[in-house]
């Protein structure tokens, strides 16, 4: 006989006390704690000393860390789990804790802190059209620390783009951000040609990640918003990275035909979102439409069945899906035909 379900608190106080491992993880990336042990310091006086902090502070810390994973412990000494070694040392290439900065930044964190009044009002409760305000200086910071988390899709972009064959020699990145989507496409296509268009304050950032990657002299940048600049003609490739899921459909469709109206013939289009199953409550990136809520006026996590109608609305051919490994994102190639080749 099975036993009967005992209700149980534990969800809620899991839930109630996350602000908790939030600061946590946060403080140590402050105080340096997992590059100090990479460095090779792993007691709590060792640990206090590199990090400029008090002993008893970091005992009670790095213990916090053990429980929660991020660390190994061994009699009074610490260890790197192999996800921190690889994640969270600032000398590691794959460094993520840069991206708090902006994970904890005032307009995700303010839009968060006034979720009650943004599902009352059904859209943000941040002034000013919240992330989507024009010229908005946290896309700066996004810019700047989001390098590594893109890193991987835009590596993957760039490969499914070579296996497909085929030359590219004109890029459209629209809302470029950091440049990593059409640098790596530009890496691997010698002859492309990448226009970026963003805030002027934010293709700051891109140009020094092309001229970095030794593809500034064929990197272009348009300043100014996506909706109203002329992006010219005959591109190969457009990519809408991380950009649809702030606005809604109708806004979308809008962006979307004049994409479609900047393509060569056989163009397409690469998209990355999170896209939810139809349930919208799985896979577990399902829980990005929140963060719209949150911080946007009318953005949200749309389905690919969603997508792929926007698309159609406005005049492209088909559609397919694909998934990034070791991502929470996915890739939708757009045609501007309906044509399988």
């Amino acid at each position: 006989m099975t036993e009967p379900t005992v209700p149980s608190p534990q969800l809620f106080f899991d839930a109630a006390f996350a602000v908790q491992r939030t600061c946590s993880i946060k403080a140590a990336i402050d105080l340096e704690i997992f590059t100090a042990m990479k460095e090779g310091h792993t007691t709590p006086l060792a640990l206090a000393r590199r990090c400029h902090a008090s002993e008893r502070g970091m005992r009670m810390l790095a213990d916090y860390l053990v429980i929660l994973g991020f660390l190994t412990k061994s009699g009074n000494a610490y260890a790197l789990t192999p996800d921190s070694d690889v994640f969270l040392a600032k000398t590691s290439p794959a460094y993520l804790g840069g991206t708090l900065d902006f994970i904890l930044s005032p307009p995700l964190f303010d839009g968060f802190r006034r979720l009650t009044e943004a599902v009352r009002k059904g859209g943000t409760a941040l002034e000013a059209d919240g992330t989507t305000a024009e010229e908005h200086p946290e896309w700066v910071t996004f810019a700047r620390v989001m390098i590594p988390m893109m890193r991987h899709p835009a590596n993957w972009i760039g490969d499914h783009l070579l296996s497909a064959g085929g030359t590219i020699r004109k890029v459209l990145d629209i809302a470029a951000g950091h440049g990593v989507f059409g640098v790596e496409i530009a890496k691997r296509f010698p002859d492309a040609e990448v226009t970026a268009v963003d805030w002027a304050n934010v293709l700051a950032v891109a140009r020094e990640t092309a001229d970095a990657e030794s593809v500034g002299n064929r990197y272009t940048t348009i300043p100014g918003s996506a909706f109203d600049v002329d992006f010219g003609d005959g591109y190969d490739v457009v990519l809408l990275t991380n950009f649809l899921h702030h606005f809604d459909p109708r806004t979308c469709e809008t962006l979307l035909k004049k994409v479609k109206a900047s393509l060569a013939s056989n163009g397409r289009v690469i998209t990355l979102e999170f896209v939810p199953n139809d349930d919208r409550i799985s896979p577990a990136s399902a829980d990005f439409a929140l963060i719209m809520l949150a911080t946007t006026p009318a953005g949200d996590a749309y389905t690919f069945k969603e997508l792929a109608a926007m698309f159609h609305n406005a005049g492209f051919g088909r559609s397919e899906i694909h998934a990034v490994p070791n991502s929470k994102e996915h890739v939708i190639i757009t045609h501007t035909s309906s044509e399988t080749p």
